[in-house]
């Protein structure tokens, strides 16, 4: 079934170039609409092009300096030559340099290709869904859905196509047990990219963001997005290079990285049915076609959305989350059955009971819908954990994040709970299915992989909706800026209440796949290390047989273990701390120019737009670069210090550790946000049972809270699910200099 995987990989291409088209040749609205996105697009592609300059110089000295460790420090080189000789072979070394350096920067141009195609696409997209709400929610909703889909179908085929195009260059079709060892670097590569975008884009949109919140909404008491606040445009352009840009590079190194890690853990049993079954190279091959078939299950799912069928047809007195799940869960019950079909023809040769992998894939299926609703449960403003917070800010700035701070700690329960759940149930289904002559920890393991792919299905809907959060955001910018009467901005309005659940859902469920995921990429990188060594990991166990073994009562493992906990704190740390001293600047330049241009409060005379637009700009490529090498050099150095062992336990507990900040740092900023939303739109009545309004100090406290989420949900937190990521690709890549 592996030719699913090209016709999936160029469908998806050609589908997202439909839906460009169907896009861009709707109604573009006024000219007033249209100087506002030329604006925004202006600003964001200067800041892309200054970004990626920076990040391909990095990429290009990172590869160079990863060719050559491999080259020279590697002990034992995989046998890439097929001479036999592993120790000391040179040729072997050398070739395990180049091809990991060519893996990584290919991995590292898709990122960053991905993350330039969301930007433009949400841009593009923002105006047309600006003007489409002046005719309804409908077509609003619509427009902005498919315009998220475009970079969403786009950076999925990206992921697909670059994988296996990898495999197959790097031997995959004569070598398909060595091959997947070879291409980690693609992994990295777009790790790489993404964590740098990520820390850029975020620290540019947020401290933008709190500089238009705090001073022109609490101190100036004017509306979010009013023409009259200098750091709207820069606002704006940071939705477009954090969230889209930003999160499109993230999301693909995700989809590769977890792809490359299920190929690993299928290797093993390739090797043991080689003899037995006639296409035993389908366990390495499974995931990449199972993701192609999420591919079509995600395009009925997209198409469905508003479509002329009463189901589907969404109502001007609709939820527009409502409309949004009905499509994402057609795309789920189509993924189910495509599902089925996959394992069925693909892991159920020689006996082998296949249908224990289908409800592992239903597992990871069902945990990704999990994911949806525990998002929606704690950031939308229908739930108790955001009116707690809107609540609190009856009582001021501080009661309101000190409960938001307690709903995002409380969310870690339910992370916690479905990702062990999964994972456990996941590995004793695999258990079930009998594969002759591999043990049941290796079926376990690999019924964890199809999980993860059965989550990856259908993340181009995913992606869609992630998108669909800073197109909206956008368009009610563009509304609110351009003067349209009141009742289309009480439909963006309410498009953007949407827009930050949907945000929300995208990091939740980049932080259930990363939870799936550490356990099949940590037993990647165990066998990445026995491959090259194979009793460098190994204890007796009590039947006196060899296992692989990361043993805490080590004092370097547990030492490996602590800097591995630490690492996502301070990483968070400087992350925020980026985030504060630039927000800083911007809130001075903007008190400025209030202070000395009178004319701009009576809206007489026009805002330095391009001055805020500069400070952000230069401030964000200028402070991801620590957090970004602290990222990179803390793994290399602890591998190099302390050797392969204790890099297992850093792995481990660093992930573990990064999952869990994440999920309170994702929850808590998306409630605090909603819980402003939520007091601004009338849904919040003070003691006497009056309406607060805008402006009140009930709303000043709400955005106070929402400020302070900022760099917790679009900085930091999206930004450690790269860096769990990176952790295991950067692992996988250099294990040979570990040992």
């Amino acid at each position: 079934m592996i030719w699913i995987v090209p016709i999936a990989g160029v469908f998806a291409v050609l589908f997202a170039l439909y839906l460009m088209w169907d896009v861009l040749r709707r109604d573009s609205g006024n000219e007033r609409m249209k100087d506002i996105a030329d604006r925004i697009l202006e600003g964001a592609k200067a800041f892309i092009a200054r970004q990626y300059r920076t990040i391909g110089i990095l990429a290009i000295l990172a590869a160079v300096a990863i060719a050559v460790l491999l080259a020279v420090v590697t002990k034992i080189p995989p046998d890439i030559n097929g001479n036999g000789l592993m120790e000391g072979d040179n040729a072997d070394k050398i070739g395990l340099g180049w091809r990991t350096a060519v893996a990584f920067l290919v991995g590292a141009f898709c990122s960053g290709l991905a993350g330039v195609v969301g930007m433009y696409v949400s841009v593009k997209s923002n105006l047309r869904t600006a003007a489409a709400a002046t005719k309804g929610l409908g077509p609003a909703v619509q427009t902005a859905m498919r315009g998220g889909a475009v970079s969403g179908f786009l950076i999925v085929a990206l992921s697909l196509l670059g994988v296996t195009a990898m495999f197959y260059a790097f031997g995959g079709n004569r070598s398909p047990d060595l091959a997947p060892f070879l291409i980690v670097g693609f992994g990295f590569g777009a790790s790489f990219v993404a964590l740098f975008s990520q820390l850029g884009g975020g620290i540019y949109t947020k401290a933008a963001d709190m500089g238009a919140d705090l001073v022109g909404k609490v101190e100036a008491g004017i509306p979010e997005d009013d023409p009259r606040n200098p750091a709207v445009i820069a606002d704006l352009v940071g939705d477009n290079v954090g969230d889209c840009a930003g999160r499109g590079a993230d999301l693909f190194e995700s989809t590769a990285a977890e792809n490359i890690g299920a190929m690993i853990l299928g290797v093993v049993i390739y090797l043991a049915l080689r003899d037995v079954v006639p296409h035993p190279e389908y366990f390495v091959l499974f995931p990449l076609v199972v993701r192609s078939f999420g591919i079509f299950a995600t395009a009925i799912g997209i198409l469905s959305l508003g479509a002329p069928i009463p189901f589907f047809r969404i109502k001007e007195s609709a939820d527009p989350m409502g409309a949004l799940n009905k499509g994402y869960f057609l795309a789920v019950v189509l993924a189910i059955a495509f599902l089925a079909l996959s394992t069925k023809v693909m892991l159920g040769e020689g006996g082998i009971q296949w249908q224990y992998y289908f409800f592992a894939g239903l597992v990871g299926i069902l945990t990704s819908v999990a994911f949806v609703f525990i998002t929606q449960y704690y950031t939308e403003f229908k739930y108790r954990p955001v009116k707690d917070i809107a609540h609190a800010a009856r009582t001021g700035p501080a009661t309101s994040a000190v409960m938001g701070i307690s709903v995002g700690f409380e969310s870690t329960f339910f992370t916690a709970v479905v990702i062990g759940a999964a994972l456990w149930l996941a590995f004793w289904l695999g258990q079930q299915a009998g594969i002759p002559g591999v043990s049941d920890v290796r079926a376990g393991l690999f019924g964890t992989a199809v999980a993860t792919m059965g989550m990856l299905m259908t993340a181009a809907y995913i992606l869609a909706m992630d998108t669909f959060g800073p197109i909206t955001d956008n368009a009610n910018g563009v509304i609110e800026m351009s003067g349209n009467p009141g009742d289309v901005r009480r439909v963006t309005d309410r498009l953007d209440a949407v827009g930050n659940t949907t945000k929300a859902l995208t990091k939740g469920y980049a932080v259930g796949s990363a939870g799936l995921a550490a356990f099949l990429l940590f037993f990647a990188y165990l066998d990445e290390v026995v491959k090259i060594a194979p009793d460098s990991l190994a204890m007796t166990n009590t039947a006196n047989q060899l296992v692989e073994v990361v043993n805490l009562a080590n004092v370097k493992v547990f030492v490996g273990a602590l800097l591995g906990a630490m690492l996502a704190f301070l990483f968070s740390a400087l992350a925020i701390r980026a985030v504060s001293k630039t927000a800083g600047a911007v809130i001075e330049e903007v008190r400025r120019q209030f202070r000395e241009d009178p004319g701009l409060m009576a809206g007489t005379t026009r805002p330095d737009y391009a001055r805020c637009v500069d400070i952000t700009a230069r401030a964000g490529l200028r402070e991801m670069v620590l957090p970004g090498i602290v990222a990179v050099a803390v793994p290399v150095i602890v591998g190099v210090v302390l050797r392969q062992e204790a890099m297992g336990a850093f792995l481990m507990v660093g992930t573990i550790s990064g999952i869990l900040l994440a999920t309170v740092l994702n929850n808590s900023g998306g409630a605090w946000d909603n819980a402003k939303k939520f007091v601004e739109s009338g849904g919040m009545k003070d003691e006497s049972g009056q309406v607060v309004l805008k402006g009140s100090t009930i709303h000043a406290a709400a955005v106070v809270g929402d400020t302070i989420g900022d760099p917790f949900k679009d900085t930091a937190g999206p930004s450690l699910h790269v860096l769990v990521k990176l952790l295991s690709t950067i692992t996988l890549v250099l294990a040979p200099i570990f040992i």
